[in-house]
């Protein structure tokens, strides 16, 4: 009779957060799947009708949907790349014995605590503008001609500036790991004539799987989802050279005013995410294991 009592306590207590998060999430999904059914324009909004599964064969026809899904693959891949690498670099520097250690490793984890929209307008105006920016003043200085890199390098431009976030993350989770490193081990690769490049990659690398794994699950997910950087620098352009899977829902939804089309966009990206999600979830389940 007690655990009864507990069990409809727990459930009575726990029946908040439930209905919150029926609200918050499968409240605007099912709408979202009703809408994607429908020809719904904002520009006629009482001109709505069924039409099926039109708009997600538009959607899916379009060539710029391809264009998007490449934009995307790149921009996480390119992400992943630099915040691995050098993630893996700045947490071996900040380990090492210094003075104003933790200094140090404050302002190294900074950036990750900065806006993505205000990210994106400092390194828009201040690193990558062609004639006052940071990279301009350096090409001048060694006699290059400076280039506008969010016209010409555009895609590498958004990659740098979502790695400049995220590489704090994957630094802190690599720095992490890496502090739980048996330092017996260490001496004893040593001992047994075993220099820094063998004790890295025989010793360092695979006790940092784990963690490498970790960054490359959680950035994925956020970064699939990539929105405020594109908005703010290059509004997708030139061209479709920016438009990623999001920018293309939006695009679709506020731009074109087709919230039919955005919705079935929305539930493409959706399965997309989380058939991604659910790969990268086995890959961890399985190192986690070994």
């Amino acid at each position: 009779m007690a655990t009864l009592h507990t069990r409809a306590s727990a459930r009575l207590m726990m029946s908040p957060a439930v209905i919150l998060l029926f609200i918050w999430m499968i409240v605007p999904l099912a709408l979202t799947i009703y809408y994607s059914f429908l020809n719904y324009n904002l520009l006629t909004p009482g001109a709505h009708n069924f039409i099926g599964f039109t708009n997600y064969k538009f959607f899916l026809t379009d060539p710029t949907f391809l264009i998007s899904i490449w934009n995307t693959l790149l921009l996480v891949v390119g992400v992943l790349l630099i915040t691995i690498v050098g993630g893996i670099a700045l947490a071996l520097l900040i380990d090492q014995p210094m003075h104003g250690q933790g200094i140090v490793r404050i302002l190294v984890i900074a950036p990750f605590f900065v806006m993505p929209t205000v990210s994106a307008l400092v390194w828009k105006n201040m690193f990558m503008n062609p004639v006052n920016g940071l990279f301009a003043w350096l090409a001048h200085l060694f006699g290059v001609q400076p280039i506008d890199w969010l016209a010409h390098v555009p895609l590498l431009s958004i990659v740098i500036i979502v790695a400049w976030s995220w590489l704090p993350f994957a630094t802190l989770i690599i720095l992490t790991a890496l502090q739980s490193l048996d330092a017996e081990q260490k001496e004893a690769a040593e001992m047994d004539g075993a220099g820094v490049v063998s004790q890295f990659i025989y010793i360092t690398l695979p006790h940092l799987a784990r963690a490498i794994t970790v960054v490359i699950l959680i950035e994925t997910i956020f970064l699939l989802s990539i929105f405020a950087e594109i908005l703010v620098t290059t509004n997708g352009g030139p061209g479709t050279d920016t438009t990623n899977l999001t920018y293309l829902v939006y695009s679709q939804a506020l731009l074109q005013f087709d919230v039919g089309g955005a919705s079935a966009g929305g539930i493409v990206a959706v399965i997309l995410a989380n058939i991604v999600a659910l790969f990268l979830l086995r890959i961890v389940g399985k190192n986690l294991e070994a």
